[in-house]
């Protein structure tokens, strides 16, 4: 007899479905054999799968993030979207979801019974120079960043890319080819204020551009900060995907101690494998 394993499809970083990063959350994994995993990631396609498994700690529940290609330890759409989808039926007012990276606490608000906007305090990054930085403008096809390219690790690693204007990080046409040498996400972003744009590319990981990157956003706010473009704890909102048609809207703070990623999510869809 065939095994059915049940997943649900979440877009996230957004309120409207079709829009933000799509995620499917297979929401009790204890039954799916291990060679399994990255198989069913590959045929989602998404740029995350997440597995849902018992408590090993003092969370809630357990999560594995799968892209495409390979196992994260930590990634923002999976945590805050395997928060939207668990904590409902558990009637939670705040998750707290172990990762790879350590146990992410997750705060929802909610309009009545509705979930409408979930706040993950992030692993705090370490920050540091990158090496290549003269390498990877090359391959992004840009002559110099307004900031210091630094690489940030916050249980994913990502180097951070500051332009002139919104429309030069909209008008990018990165080698991708050149960039699959980079075992890191790649973030180019610009703006002013509390609003700016990004786009990352992670090629090395399967995912040529992704719609959203909540992993990427709170040391891009911590970034800010540090280099003086905005105030500590200010919230920042960053916009993400339009240029891949999957519109995605981000909410990050920082300052020297904390890191906070914010976000919606809507569920479009549910079905089961049976393999």
């Amino acid at each position: 007899m065939a095994e059915r394993f049940r997943y649900v499809v979440a877009d996230v970083f957004t309120d409207t479905p079709l829009a933000g990063n799509q995620l499917a959350v297979f929401t009790d994994a204890r039954a799916i054999p291990e060679h399994l995993l990255q198989p069913l990631a590959k045929e989602m396609a998404f740029s995350e799968t997440v597995f849902v498994l018992p408590k090993e700690g003092d969370g809630h529940v357990r999560i594995r993030i799968f892209t495409p290609a390979a196992e994260l330890p930590f990634a923002g759409p999976p945590t805050l979207g395997a928060a939207f989808v668990l904590a409902a039926p558990l009637q939670l007012d705040e998750i707290r979801i172990e990762t790879g990276a350590g146990v992410v606490p997750v705060r929802l608000e909610r309009e009545e019974a509705r979930i409408v906007f979930g706040r993950m305090r992030q692993p705090y990054p370490t920050a540091e120079p990158l090496a290549e930085a003269d390498a990877l403008l090359a391959a992004l096809g840009v002559e110099r960043s307004e900031l210091p390219v630094e690489l940030y690790d916050n249980g994913m690693r990502h180097a951070y890319v500051c332009l002139g204007s919104e429309d030069e990080v909209a008008a990018l046409a990165p080698d991708f080819q050149a960039l699959k040498r980079f075992d890191f996400g790649i973030n180019c972003f610009a703006g002013e204020g509390i609003r700016w744009k990004t786009r990352m590319f992670a090629p090395a990981d399967g995912v040529p551009e992704d719609p959203a990157t909540g992993s990427a956003a709170g040391p891009l706010a911590l970034h800010l900060v540090r280099h003086g473009r905005v105030p500590a704890m200010q919230q920042i909102e960053i916009a993400q995907g339009a240029e891949i048609g999957r519109p995605s809207k981000l909410y990050a703070t920082a300052d020297d101690e904390t890191v906070e990623v914010g976000g919606a999510a809507v569920v479009v869809a549910r079905g089961e494998f049976r393999l």
